[in-house]
């Protein structure tokens, strides 16, 4: 049985997929969003997180793909494990293997969190 968390977590992976971050944000993202980096402080506000991504994906040359190596729902969290590939804009390959720990309310996304190994950022 597919949980509705489970039905939008799944449909904000195909944004990403597909390279739709931007509006993955305004679609699955509350106004109060919490968003971290590992261990980092965190970016508060979705305008905040936007202009976050926005930088991030300045850096991109092309996108390659994104993998979802497994993903798991509860009441009203959850937890995906991702590979994201792309060119940055220097022609470097970037491989970036993360894990995303989301929690939700009313339908959108309130915190999240990413785990990743910094040094292959």
């Amino acid at each position: 049985m597919t949980t509705p968390i489970a039905e939008r977590v799944n449909a904000l992976q195909e944004y990403i997929r597909t390279g739709r971050i931007l509006e993955a944000m305004d679609e699955f993202y509350a106004p109060e969003v919490e968003m971290r980096e590992n261990g980092g402080t965190p970016t508060k506000g979705l305008a905040a997180n936007i202009e976050r991504e926005k930088q991030f994906l300045a850096g991109v040359k092309e996108w390659k793909g994104y993998t979802v190596r497994s993903l798991n729902t509860g009441a009203d969290t959850s937890a995906v494990e991702a590979v994201m590939e792309f060119t940055a804009t220097d022609g470097t390959p970037v491989r970036l293997e993360q894990v995303a720990v989301q929690t939700g309310k009313d339908g959108k996304i309130v915190s999240e969190r990413f785990y990743y190994d910094a040094s292959r950022k």
